[in-house]
């Protein structure tokens, strides 16, 4: 079996809509048709198995078409943000080679096409929060499996096949690794797809109501708009949101599920393990006060800490290139902090790069950005740990908002901080920089 056959073999009828977006709606038997037509093409164009293909459209049926094509001619799919600037789409194709481009205009050759492996899928890119994107190269079998292995628990027992699963929105773009995975695994699940080509929180809740969506997964960033946005006031049907893309912190979570009705769960992973920690529906009724935690491993995962504190992470499959961070027995390291409750809950700390060691004393910036997202005036901020002669490292606050003065910050500090995690310095600016999932660049503050 390969991805391709999630289109293939998908339980829809030809007649049976399969892949919808506010303004229009495909059949499966239309989106099977265009992904042969895209596949036909790509073959006429000299695409051959084992070559990539880059593909630059936006969100819509069409790229699900494309993506889909590129596998039914045994190609390799290269996503390209139809919002990036042209040197980053020509960084992308020089590190990829693919041996044709799919844009709005059609299908064009591209010499220099590189050789990749038998089974190989598709590539997406690290976030780049800490130095530039890499490539992740996925295979359709070690994918499928990622897929299988989160939707195991979901389903509990026996699929009774008479039940249609609802519709898996897919709130950002199928470019990142979250856009692409929640497709794949809509049509695993044997779901209608609902395609959002940008976020926008009205059009959210109005495709929330129109397809009876009672599961979703949205960034930390959408849920803020979302919580923000007045003109929002209902998510019905919508009872589980789980998060993607970026940390949620648990007042962000609980602000959502103050406004919204609905259980908010979090989740784990990373581009080159996929999803590994996550949260049932069972855990969520039976945990709420363990909100903010990310779950707990999925079956066939290992977790433990390292002497640092850092969570490593023992997936059934890792994406090609992670060599350099797996120990001998297997582990993955991620880079990321973390605790293990009694109950088995993972909760994410910090990242171990972030981490700022002031004269030899730790501060995680997440515990401290809590305290100061509680402040009066503060809508947003960011803690970072820049150079100091004496004390090696001190944290420095980046804050937006509406502004509070110094001394009421420092406040809140010392009244749930110890006194040497209080910022040195508070320093307002308009916004903090983000990737397009919300991630912050904690470089670009430094």
């Amino acid at each position: 079996m390969t991805l391709a056959d999630l289109l293939r073999d998908h339980p829809f009828a030809d007649d049976e809509g399969l892949l919808h977006t506010s303004r229009e709606s495909w059949t499966a038997g239309e989106a099977r048709a265009a992904a042969e037509r895209c596949a036909d093409s790509l073959r006429v164009a000299g695409v051959r198995p084992g070559n990539a293909v880059a593909v630059q459209l936006p969100n819509g049926p069409q790229l699900v078409a494309a993506i889909f094509g590129v596998w039914q001619a045994g190609g390799v799919f290269v996503p390209v943000n139809p919002r990036h600037p042209e040197h980053e789409v020509q960084r992308i194709v020089a590190e990829t080679a693919p041996a044709a481009v799919v844009d709005a205009t059609g299908v064009t050759a591209h010499v220099g096409a590189r050789a990749y492996g038998e089974g190989d899928a598709f590539i997406t890119w690290t976030s780049g929060t800490s130095g530039s994107p890499k490539p992740i190269l996925h295979t359709h079998v070690g994918y499928l499996e990622l897929l299988d292995r989160v939707l195991g628990p979901l389903r509990g027992g026996a699929r009774d096949p008479s039940k249609r699963p609802t519709p898996n929105l897919i709130p950002v773009s199928m470019a990142l690794n979250a856009g692409l995975y929640n497709t794949l695994f809509g049509l695993r699940a044997g779901a209608a797809l609902v395609i959002m080509d940008r976020f926008e929180p009205e059009e959210f809740a109005e495709l929330v109501r129109r397809f009876e969506i009672r599961s979703t997964v949205l960034p930390p960033a959408a849920m803020a708009m979302l919580t923000d946005d007045a003109a929002v006031t209902d998510l019905g049907p919508l009872r589980y949101v789980r998060s993607i893309t970026a940390p949620l912190s648990p007042r962000q979570a609980q602000r959502f599920a103050a406004k919204f009705p609905v259980s908010v769960l979090n989740g784990y992973g990373q581009a080159e393990i996929g999803e590994v920690i996550g949260w049932t529906a069972a855990d969520a009724r039976e945990h709420p006060e363990k909100i903010g935690a990310v779950g707990k491993p999925h079956p066939g995962v290992d977790v433990r800490l390292d002497a640092e504190g850092q969570l490593m992470v023992r997936p059934p499959n890792k994406a090609v290139g992670l060599e350099p961070r797996v120990d001998a027995e297997g582990f993955v390291a991620t880079g990321d902090l973390a605790r293990i409750d009694d109950d088995g809950f993972v909760w994410i700390e910090g990242r171990l790069g972030d981490m700022i060691n002031r004269g030899g004393n730790k501060v995680h910036p997440d515990e401290v950005e809590e305290v100061l997202r509680a402040v009066p005036g503060v809508s947003d901020v960011a803690v970072v740990g820049l150079p100091d002669e004496r004390l090696g490292e001190v944290p420095v606050a980046f804050l937006v908002g509406a502004g509070a003065d110094d001394a009421t910050l420092v406040a809140a500090c010392r009244a749930d901080l110890a006194p040497y995690k209080t910022p040195v310095e508070f320093r307002w600016i308009d916004a903090l920089p983000r990737n397009e999932v919300g991630k912050l660049l904690r470089k670009d503050l430094r």
